[in-house]
């Protein structure tokens, strides 16, 4: 008898289990079956623009007292920010905001508290010149106030270089009050500003500003950006301009703005009035033409 063989093997169950089974195909997930998730657009952001400072003597007294209360890189980053907030509203193109590239802040020592102006490069590069006499002057009480106005002062001059003017044709009162409503708005207002009658509507700087909030007030949130974009492709025709965006003319809105003030407490002589701070202030902040700007620097 021949000795017992291995028992008898299945090879075609040995050959099923040693080989991989294949999965089945999947069902309905052909790349031409799936539409992709879409993208998200996006969000629009304020255009950005390059931020310099000069500082003419590092020893002047007004200069000591700008650095010990400000952070260049902080605060001119902020201002822009405060500005383009209040005057625009940002879009995929940007196209309706000035095409700014730089503003350079320089402090000097000057007689006028300061001044926007184009560089010589061209228009698209800025240059504000702040008055380093002027910020030695400003008190240190209350707490904050140098920094305060230094801020406030920055944010006035930051919007010129980004505001429209309708071609060169709108009021210098309009465009100082716009100027000092977004100032306002930043709640950088100085004490000295009053909400006053005045017999002017583009008298200018916070008389105007406050005017200004007014109509943003009555007229509702973003009136001030309408006035400010009604600026940038046509010249302005007081005839109209006010009434294609509140419906009246700008005579009929000061009346109504000024029923709402209390009367103009005038104390001591009327005629020394002018010579009041805040018009020596006014005076000294107007923006300089070039050719003017030019006798400045010599």
């Amino acid at each position: 008898m021949s000795p017992a063989g291995p028992p008898d093997t299945d090879k075609s169950t040995a050959t099923t289990n040693n080989e991989p089974t294949p999965s089945p195909l999947p069902v309905n997930i052909s790349p031409r079956s799936q539409s992709a998730a879409p993208r998200p657009h996006p969000k629009p952001g304020f255009p950005t623009c390059k931020l310099r400072i000069e500082c003419h003597d590092l020893t002047h007294d007004g200069a000591h007292v700008f650095f010990s209360n400000n952070e260049p890189s902080r605060d001119l980053a902020s201002a822009v920010s405060t500005v383009l907030s209040v005057l625009y509203k940002p879009s995929q193109s940007n196209s309706h905001i000035p095409p700014v590239r730089s503003v350079t802040f320089v402090l000097r020592a000057m007689e006028i508290l300061a001044y926007t102006t184009g560089s010589e490069l061209d228009d698209d590069h800025k240059e504000i010149h702040f008055s380093l006499d002027y910020i030695k002057k400003i008190p240190p009480e209350p707490e904050n106030r140098q920094r305060d106005e230094i801020q406030g002062v920055l944010v006035h001059e930051m919007v010129h270089c980004w505001q429209w003017n309708g071609h060169g044709t709108a009021p210098s009162g309009l465009i100082e009050g716009i100027a000092d409503f977004v100032r306002l708005k930043a709640g950088l207002a100085p004490p000295h500003w009053k909400k006053e009658k005045s017999k002017e509507w583009d008298e200018g700087y916070q008389h105007t500003g406050y005017f200004l909030d007014w109509i943003e007030t009555f007229y509702g949130e973003g009136s001030v950006r309408r006035i400010n974009e009604a600026l940038m492709n046509k010249k302005y025709d007081g005839e109209v301009f006010w009434k294609n965006l509140f419906g009246k003319y700008v005579q009929e809105l000061w009346d109504e703005y000024n029923k709402t003030l209390p009367e103009k407490e005038i104390i001591g002589n009327p005629d020394m009035e002018k010579a009041s701070d805040d018009n020596i202030v006014a005076q000294k902040h107007k923006i300089k033409p070039k050719d003017e700007v030019q006798k400045v620097l010599e």
